[in-house]
């Protein structure tokens, strides 16, 4: 038996992916909205993201369920939280890129949540 000491692998956080029922039109939105280019694409996954960066995925999912926030009757298992200095200027241009904001609003003087085109829940602040 060998006692050498060997080093632990080196990781890296490459992405976060979002399951989606159509993975090009997610891409779009927040591609438009982030100011990120495709660096990768295929019919079922994309990929946004920047050279040496962390990127943002979209994945194609058969049977995928909406999330219902702020009922939980289908959870919205994350959300992206996005900075911005103008709370009204940016839920503006999201609307316009195709955001939806749900009626509720738990703060909306400090801190926006809004749908992305596939349902999911994001934060728009200017805490960030």
């Amino acid at each position: 038996m060998t006692t050498e000491s060997t080093s632990p692998p080196t990781f890296r956080y490459s992405a976060v992916t979002f399951d989606c029922p159509d993975p090009a039109e997610l891409a779009r939105f927040y591609g438009e909205a982030l100011g990120l280019p495709v660096v990768f694409a295929t019919d079922d996954f994309v990929l946004l993201g920047q050279e040496s960066a962390a990127g943002l995925g979209f994945n194609r999912l058969a049977d995928y369920r909406r999330p219902t926030w702020p009922a939980g009757s289908q959870e919205k298992q994350a959300h992206i939280e996005l900075g911005v200095d103008d709370l009204d200027a940016a839920q503006a241009r999201l609307l316009a890129l195709g955001a939806v904001k749900p009626e509720f609003q738990p703060d909306p003087d400090r801190w926006r949540v809004l749908l992305d085109p596939a349902g999911h829940p994001f934060c728009v602040s200017t805490l960030v």
